[in-house]
């Protein structure tokens, strides 16, 4: 069984270990997900990816972080806009690291 893995997913790499929870982009899944796109595996990295490696995942749940306030001024120009934007996410719990 594998220790440590790190995959790719929605353009960003996760380290991970069984049993660990972690927050990707928003995924359209649910139940398990497997992911194929392993970067390194213990020792072993891969050109890109490690052949026949693979993490799967269970879906926790699906939600939005919390808000981040975009606040844009120019100043003696009596310009301001705020905005506010909350992300998609799916919170992930590692299963299984096969390799």
């Amino acid at each position: 069984m594998s220790n440590i893995a790190i995959f790719q997913t929605g353009g960003k790499q996760y380290r991970v270990k069984q049993g660990d929870i972690v927050k990707v982009e928003k995924l359209n899944a649910e139940g398990k997900v497997e992911f194929d796109q392993v970067l390194m595996l213990d020792d072993k990295v891969g050109t890109p990816f490690v052949d026949g490696a693979k993490v799967v995942a269970e879906v926790v749940e699906q939600k939005r972080t919390d808000k981040v306030l975009v606040f844009k001024k120019k100043r003696r120009q009596n310009y301001r806009r705020t905005q506010g934007h909350r992300q998609y996410i799916t919170v992930l719990k590692i299963t299984e690291i096969k390799g």
